[in-house]
């Protein structure tokens, strides 16, 4: 009988250490349990956080998309001012070389054709210088004729020294001038 009653106690000891066990695991679920409903409703407001969010990036994407578009677009357009302003430079660069050619062909020429330039100034001026002449002879007859008109007629030999005579003084004929082109042609 002793061994009935150990065992009976013993068997008592490990119903009530696996009671106290149980009791022990059911503490340990019940929190266990506490916590996963805390992290459910917490997971729950992440979930509405990220759907949230979600939204809010696909939205943002739309965005930079729309954003995107609208810079190639712009980047498009402004190809073309680039290019347009590229033409712009070439033709600029073009006019530059042919004013440039222009240029060295004047003076090419001129230096070329300097002798024959010159004696075209001398002439010119010398043609001024006649025409000047002869335009100040004209209005001084002229003159003489509207003030003289009734003694020239009566007397021709009272006419004043101007008229009379082909060589006046002082009328700022360069003889020199004249007589340097004249030679310069008969030396040739």
């Amino acid at each position: 009988m002793d061994w009935q009653i150990i065992l009976y106690i013993a068997a008592g000891v490990a119903a009530l250490a696996f009671l106290i066990l149980c009791i022990a695991i059911a503490v340990v679920l019940f929190s266990v349990k506490k916590n996963l409903d805390h992290v459910a409703k917490t997971l729950d407001g992440v979930e509405g956080q990220i759907q949230g969010i979600t939204r809010e990036s696909t939205d943002l994407l739309h965005k930079t998309n729309r954003l995107a578009e609208d810079v190639q677009g712009k980047s498009a357009k402004l190809n073309s001012v680039v290019d347009a302003v590229q033409g712009i430079g070439q033709s600029m660069n073009n006019l530059n070389s042919s004013v440039d050619r222009v240029t060295n062909s004047i003076t090419h020429n001129i230096s070329q054709n300097e002798d024959k330039i010159s004696q075209v100034v001398q002439w010119s001026n010398v043609a001024m210088e006649v025409a000047d002449k002869w335009q100040m002879r004209q209005k001084r007859n002229s003159a003489f004729n509207t003030k003289y008109s009734t003694t020239a007629e009566s007397d021709p030999e009272n006419l004043p020294v101007a008229v009379n005579h082909s060589v006046t003084t002082n009328d700022n004929l360069d003889e020199n001038r004249v007589n340097a082109g004249l030679d310069d042609e008969r030396n040739k």
